[in-house]
């Protein structure tokens, strides 16, 4: 059940360029989130629909997301400061069955997909898993949350560019990873989980992703966040990101 919750901002941090990190006292939400899911955020009485941000963290009552700037409902809410009010609809969605995972899990996330892998590592080694995560970025610049991650789990940062860890994709790693890993968790531009899965499939290895789609409602009543999915006898049939996903098993999905 989602939850409209007032919330409090506890902190804004910039990470980057255009990257901020925004923690939040929200109770309710936080109490109720699990990996993977997202929450919608009025930004602004000039902005009708909300924008839709994956939780990076729930942890006690703060909530932690991180978010690009992208247009101006996120510029507006990259200049909120602490002590400021946020309108927030949330938890929404269908999240990461970490349990499915196994007990080797690893955890893909590539630029603005990072952030939600983050609390499925976390909940993965809180369940007695070894997670492993692999990050991928353009350049040195958009690396975020590198610390964090080192702090739960074994983790690999890869570079597009070279200016930073590894030059080359996730996939480079992950297609090293694969003879032990028992999961697979992804998030990320299409692509890249598009090669991901793929790689896994090909390892016999089962596959979740979050797919990321431009969302009008957040919970299903709207048609604009469809995902074509496999149906029966070969068929195509549509899901909604925002409510059957955003989380799906790989071999759903129509690539």
């Amino acid at each position: 059940m989602a939850i409209q919750e007032i919330c409090r901002v506890a902190q804004n941090k910039q990470l980057g360029d255009g990257l901020y990190q925004l923690v939040l006292d929200a109770p309710q939400i936080a109490a109720a989130a699990q990996c993977g899911q997202f929450v919608h955020i009025a930004c602004g009485e000039g902005n009708l629909l909300r924008r839709p941000i994956s939780i990076c963290l729930a942890e006690g009552v703060a909530l932690t997301i991180v978010f690009q700037v992208k247009g101006s409902g996120t510029e507006w809410l990259a200049a909120r400061a602490e002590g400021d009010t946020l309108d927030v609809l949330g938890p929404l969605g269908h999240g990461f069955d970490v349990a499915a995972l196994g007990a080797k899990p690893v955890f893909v996330g590539g630029g603005i997909g990072v952030p939600p892998m983050l609390m499925a590592a976390k909940c993965a080694r809180a369940a007695g898993a070894a997670p492993r995560a692999i990050l991928g970025f353009r350049s040195r610049g958009a690396v975020i949350l590198e610390d964090a991650f080192h702090a739960v789990c074994e983790t690999a940062v890869t570079t597009d560019d070279g200016s930073y860890a590894r030059h080359g994709f996730v996939t480079d790693v992950l297609a090293e990873q694969l003879a032990d890993a028992t999961g697979v968790a992804a998030c990320g531009p299409k692509p890249m989980l598009k090669a991901i899965a793929a790689l896994a499939k090909g390892a016999g290895v089962p596959c979740q992703v979050s797919m990321e789609e431009r969302m009008g409602c957040g919970i299903g009543a709207c048609l604009v966040c469809a995902c074509a999915l496999k149906g029966e006898n070969g068929e195509t049939r549509y899901g909604h990101v925002c409510k059957d996903g955003p989380v799906f098993d790989a071999e759903e999905v129509e690539w």
